[in-house]
């Protein structure tokens, strides 16, 4: 048996947390100041904390290397079992017209950019975060977006906005799921307290990318539709996290939101159609000779005109077909709710074992819940995942083969996110195990109340330099419950904060930025996006952690389930 110690490094908790933070600050000084590639970055972290672990907290060397093969494990099952099986299924449909179908249908609603802003960077872009993810939806909603005569930087920019509010329960709830995993709080317990903030951003959101296209004309023609979409969305979240299946989450928020937009479009319009967006000499960005098409309250951010032909709206049964893979996700996850067949499917192929060579318990001799292993075959979201994908196949009537290759292609797409991922939670279970995230956890509960305010920053900083809800979840997920525990905060909610402000940082990372340069055809312009977005993203880092801070107190601590 391990017992950890909170204060190995001369009896002194400071000191011992100054030390346990050197395996986070040695990946993120590689990511984000000297620009290592993640993996790598990962790897490095991962190897300091083992020697820190072994040496230092006096941690077995086999026990040590138990705890990194189990983070290893739950990397790929079920957190990549759920990106590649989800990836998998979007790549099967992009590869056939139904996708392009799929935007057709949603350009042919308006040529107005700011409606269009709002379905496409926001409503569409939830839908793909919901499988793709991993930059997908920038890349493809801001190709989207120019092709409407939308300018490309600000295309870039709106779309990594939009890209915040699906973010914590993006790839069927992979970050929830990671939360549960290295804290073990109960999965829906994590999935209705982050449903009961992120709703916030999804409302102010929307308003937000009206204001980006056409400024304060831009709000005053258009709150209304930008209304219905962010609250539909946000009480969509908020119901399926809460009352059904976090996996289900932005899949079913992006398809009501959608719905509803499309409805209220029907019985109403803004009173001028913005069709063009026009450069301005305050936001030209010299280094490629192309401007984003004005600032905010600009008197010439866009161009108002009547009578711009719509886009022809594809016939019903070609709609459906291309929104097929969502419908068969949606049916697919709705029928294994079902009680009987959740039952049936967690009685055939569910397993929850001890992990072999681990012992280890923290310093009052309680068992570390980290080293319970729960392995799920036919219920795992990922196995959900591949069974939507095959029936994908057959209504798209993609041969096996075929089929075969996308999948193998989408390993090769994801072999450094495999490698990242994995080195990450083998990282988060090392440090948990040990006693390194306990040391760092108790002293950041030094703060006391004051740690309900550093909660959120921490997750925003998390998912800034990783990029990934995900990793910055895995991160410090356990931190944040240990820490809660000692301040006398609620685990659950300081847990859930992690994610839910943690995606404010995602416009910022450098992943991101590279890839809306990339997609956008404006290589090199990543620090003129993150200068545009930086305001935005404090804006909404510090909107969210009022909301934290209030629901640490008796004001809304009655949201706290």
């Amino acid at each position: 048996m391990f017992q950890q110690i909170t204060d190995p490094v001369g009896g002194s908790l400071a000191l011992s947390a100054l030390i346990a933070a050197v395996p986070l600050v040695t990946m993120f000084v590689l990511l984000g100041v000297f620009r290592v590639k993640a993996q790598y970055s990962a790897l490095s972290g991962l190897a300091v904390a083992l020697v820190l672990a072994v040496a230092v907290w006096g941690m077995p060397i086999g026990q040590t290397f138990a705890a990194a093969t189990a983070g290893v494990t739950y990397g790929l099952t079920p957190i990549l079992w759920i990106l590649i099986t989800a990836l998998w299924i979007y790549r099967l449909s992009a590869d056939t017209p139904w996708f392009e179908t799929l935007g057709t249908t949603i350009r042919s609603i308006s040529n107005d950019l700011r409606i269009l802003a709002v379905l496409i960077a926001f409503c569409f872009g939830a839908l793909l975060e919901s499988l793709a993810g991993f930059g997908a939806p920038v890349a493809i909603t801001a190709a989207m977006l120019i092709a409407t005569g939308m300018n490309p930087i600000k295309a870039a920019v709106i779309c990594l906005l939009a890209n915040t509010a699906p973010v914590a329960f993006g790839s069927m709830g992979t970050p929830i799921i990671a939360l549960n995993g290295v804290t073990g709080i109960d999965l829906m317990e994590l999935s209705s307290m982050a449903g009961r903030q992120t709703p916030l951003v999804a409302i102010i959101v929307p308003m937000l990318l009206v204001l980006l296209v056409d400024g304060k004309r831009g709000v005053k023609q258009t709150w209304p539709v930008a209304l219905v979409a962010g609250f539909v969305f946000g009480l969509a979240q908020f119901l399926v996290s809460n009352f059904i299946a976090v996996e289900l989450t932005d899949v079913l928020a992006a398809v009501a939101t959608i719905v509803a937009v499309l409805a209220f479009l029907r019985i109403w319009q803004p009173r001028e159609v913005i069709s063009t967006t026009e450069p301005t000499d305050d936001d030209h960005t010299p280094t490629e000779g192309i401007s984003d098409g004005g600032g905010v309250g600009s008197s010439r951010t866009a161009t108002a005109v009547t009578g711009a032909a719509v886009v022809k709206r594809p016939p019903l049964p070609h709609v459906l077909m291309a929104a097929a893979p969502y419908l068969v996700v949606i049916a697919v996850f709705s029928i294994a709710q079902i009680p009987a067949v959740k039952s049936a499917l967690v009685g055939i192929g569910s397993t929850t074992f001890q992990w072999p060579g681990l012992d280890v318990v923290d310093a009052d001799g309680n068992a570390v819940a980290a080293q319970k292993f729960k392995f799920d075959h036919l219920a795992a979201t990922g196995t959900l995942l591949l069974l939507s994908g095959i029936i994908t196949m057959g209504i798209y009537k993609i041969k096996p083969l075929q089929g075969l290759r996308t999948f193998g292609a989408t390993l090769v797409q994801l072999k450094w996110t495999i490698v990242t991922v994995t080195s990450v939670l083998a990282l988060s279970f090392v440090m948990n195990l040990s006693g390194l995230t306990t040391s760092l956890g108790l002293a950041l509960a030094s703060t006391g109340v004051f740690f309900a305010v550093l909660s959120p920053i921490i997750g925003w900083l998390g998912v800034a330099l990783t990029g990934s809800d995900t990793s910055s979840n895995s991160l410090f997920g356990a931190m944040q419950v240990t820490a809660a525990e000692q301040t006398g905060l609620s685990a659950t909610l300081m847990a859930a904060s992690n994610s839910s402000a943690g995606v404010m940082g995602k416009m910022l990372s450098l992943q991101n930025l590279a890839v809306a340069s990339a997609a956008v055809g404006v290589a090199g312009s990543e620090s003129t996006l993150f200068r545009k977005l930086l305001p935005w993203s404090l804006g909404l880092l510090a909107v969210i952690t009022v909301l934290i801070v209030l629901q640490s107190t008796p004001v809304l601590g009655w949201m706290v389930p």
